[in-house]
C-alpha cells in the first residue's frame, strides 16, 4: 500500500505574507497615512516645489542614518556625527576664507569627515572603548574645536558652484540632495542585502565573539563602519553648509538624535543584529513628511523636538511590550 504525502504549503510563513507583516509594509502604510493627512491638513502641502523642499527635512540625516543603521546593525553606535558636520563644516570655512576653490572644499570636507570616523574607529576596534563611550567624549571634542576656531561668529562667502550641491536641481524639482540621497540608499542596500561584507555586519550584531571564531575579521568591520559613518557625515556637512551658504560652530546641533531616530523608527534594534535599509529610507520619509506638515501648520520647533522624542521612546518601547504581552 502506497501512501501519498501532499505537502501543504505554509500561507503564513510565505514570501508575500512575510512582506505583508514586516515593519516596512507597516512603515508603508503610516507614511501614506501621513501623507494624506497632510494633503488635508495644508492646501499648500501638494505643491511641487513645497515637496520638493520638504526633503530637505531629511535628506542630509538619513545619508548618515544609512552608514549609522549598519553600525547599529553591528552593534556600536556613533553619537559625534552632528559634531563630525560642524566640524567638517569649520575646515571648509577656514578654507573659504583663504580663497579655496570649491573642489578643494569638497575634499577637505570628505577628509574631515574620513579622519573624524577613522579616530572613532581607531579607539573603538583597536582600543576595544565601548562605542557609545567613545562618541560622547569625540563630540565634545570636535564641536569644542569648531566653537574655539570660529568663536561666536559664521563663515560666508562660499562660492557659487558651491552652492549647487546644497541648493542645486537635476531636472524638474529634483534636487541635488535627494538624487544624493537615493544613491546612498542603494549602495548601503546594496553592501548590507547582498555582500558578504553585510552578512558579516549581521553575525557581529548578534555574536561578535561567534563571529571572530568563524573568521570574520571583526575590528576590522568595526573600522570600516566607523570610517563610513564619518564618511557620510563629511558628505552631509557638504550638503549642509552648501544649502545655508555659511559655516557656525552651531551648525548641526541635535543631529545624534534624529539620525537614531530615523534609524530605530526603520527597525533596526538597537540592540544590533537586525535591520533593512528599506526601512530606514522609509522611515526617513516619514519623519520629513511629519516635520513638513507640522511646519505648514506653524507648529514651533520645541512641539516637534518633543514628538521626536515621544516617537524614539514609542518606537523602542513598543515592540517590547508586544513581546511580553504574547508571553504572557
Amino acid at each position: 500500500m502506497t501512501v501519498t504525502i501532499r505537502h501543504i504549503p505554509d500561507r503564513l510563513t510565505s514570501p508575500a505574507s512575510r512582506v505583508l507583516k514586516s515593519w516596512e509594509m507597516l512603515l508603508l502604510v503610516v507614511a501614506i497615512a501621513i501623507f494624506i493627512l497632510n494633503a488635508m491638513a495644508s492646501p499648500y502641502f501638494l505643491d511641487p516645489w513645497n515637496l520638493s523642499d520638504a526633503t530637505f527635512n531629511f535628506t542630509e540625516k538619513a545619508m548618515i542614518a544609512f552608514a549609522m543603521a549598519m553600525l547599529i546593525v553591528a552593534g556600536e553606535i556613533d553619537l559625534s556625527v552632528g559634531a563630525i558636520i560642524a566640524l567638517a563644516s569649520t575646515v571648509m570655512g577656514m578654507a573659504v576664507t583663504a580663497g579655496a576653490p570649491t573642489p578643494v572644499l569638497v575634499a577637505l570636507g570628505l577628509g574631515t569627515g574620513l579622519a573624524c570616523g577613522a579616530f572613532n574607529g581607531l579607539l573603538v576596534a583597536r582600543f576595544g572603548l565601548p562605542s557609545i563611550v567613545v562618541t560622547i567624549g569625540t563630540m565634545s571634542l570636535f564641536r569644542g574645536i569648531s566653537y574655539i576656531v570660529l568663536g561666536d561668529g559664521a563663515v560666508t562667502g562660499y562660492p557659487a558652484s558651491f552652492a549647487w550641491f546644497g541648493q542645486g536641481y537635476v531636472g524638474w524639482v529634483i534636487t541635488v540632495e535627494l538624487v544624493i540621497f537615493a544613491l546612498a540608499a542603494l549602495v548601503f542596500g546594496l553592501l548590507l542585502h547582498r555582500t558578504s561584507f553585510g552578512r558579516s555586519v549581521y553575525a557581529i550584531g548578534n555574536n561578535a565573539t561567534a563571529a571572530r571564531f568563524s573568521g570574520i575579521r571583526v575590528d576590522r568591520i568595526r573600522f570600516i563602519l566607523f570610517l563610513l559613518t564619518g564618511l557620510m557625515s563629511g558628505i552631509a556637512a557638504i550638503c549642509l553648509t552648501s544649502r545655508l551658504g555659511s559655516t557656525r560652530p552651531s551648525i548641526a546641533s541635535g543631529f545624534e538624535l534624529e539620525v537614531v531616530t530615523i534609524v530605530v523608527l526603520g527597525g533596526v534594534s538597537i540592540l544590533g543584529g537586525s535591520g533593512t535599509i528599506p526601512g530606514v529610507v522609509l522611515a526617513a520619509f516619514i519623519l520629513g513628511l511629519v516635520t513638513f506638515g507640522l511646519g505648514l501648520l506653524n507648529v514651533p520647533g520645541i512641539v516637534m523636538s518633543i514628538i521626536l522624542g515621544a516617537l524614539l521612546i514609542g518606537v523602542i518601547a513598543v515592540p517590547r511590550l508586544l513581546t511580553m504581552l504574547r508571553r504572557r
